[in-house]
């Protein structure tokens, strides 16, 4: 088998829907350019969202953008937490949700900087296998935590049952962990933006055009200022 072109080059913003895997998406996107192409991070089957796949030459920017701080939208049931943080999974526990002064006292302690266990259903490899092989295979498993980085947790919506929140967070940040600290699980889940890009510049995958790619000089003329912002704000 040949290798796989270097052009086009450049990055596309995909905005998933739900069922795909991300891998699904970039398979789909390589078929269209038939060149290498590269992602910045997944998202889980159920989620929708922005996807930061890189095409060509423009795959070895991937250092680049996995850093890069994370934006979602997340509705979370709290009247139960499932096996996996999301519908997916099976309940493993029902709970009675706390009223508005309980919820608002759970969300500040997931601000800042934070270290929650990495959920089951992740492609974590623990003894050299994935996280998420094992949890189908019903083997428990503890789970390793991990410290991220929580900026921005604000509720859009509270219906004494279900919460809706918006968030920005570090790269590494599981959200099914923070619904799960919470007393809960995502019923859905949408990445809304990554770094400087946005999901309403996204395109979808059927709708998907190779003349769409971003520059490789574009692209890291934004990261650039972005992390500056960054830098800035957190001094």
């Amino acid at each position: 088998m040949p290798p796989r072109a270097l052009e086009p080059a450049g990055v596309a913003l995909v905005d998933k829907p739900a069922g795909p895997s991300s891998f699904a998406v970039v398979s789909q996107i390589r078929r269209l350019t038939g060149a290498r192409t590269g992602h910045a991070g997944t998202l889980d089957p159920f989620a929708t969202g922005l996807l930061l796949l890189l095409s060509g030459r423009a795959t070895k920017l991937t250092p680049q953008l996995v850093g890069l701080d994370k934006r979602y939208v997340t509705e979370v049931d709290l009247r139960a937490r499932t096996s996996t943080g999301d519908p997916e999974g099976e309940i493993v526990e029902t709970l009675e949700p706390p009223d508005e002064a309980e919820l608002e006292l759970r969300l500040a302690a997931l601000r800042g900087e934070i270290e929650l266990p990495i959920p089951a259903a992740s492609a974590v490899k623990i003894g050299g296998e994935r996280a998420y092989a094992l949890a189908r295979r019903g083997v428990v498993v503890e789970m390793p935590l991990r410290r991220s980085t929580v900026h921005e947790l604000d509720v859009v919506a509270y219906t004494g049952e279900t919460v809706t929140l918006d968030m920005r967070v570090g790269s590494g940040t599981y959200v099914r962990a923070i619904a799960h600290a919470l007393g809960g699980h995502c019923t859905t889940l949408r990445r809304t933006a990554v770094g400087p890009f946005d999901v309403r510049d996204a395109v979808t995958p059927d709708a998907f055009e190779p003349g769409r790619l971003l520059a490789e000089a574009d692209v890291l003329a934004l990261v650039a200022q972005a992390l500056v912002e960054q830098t800035q704000e957190r001094a």
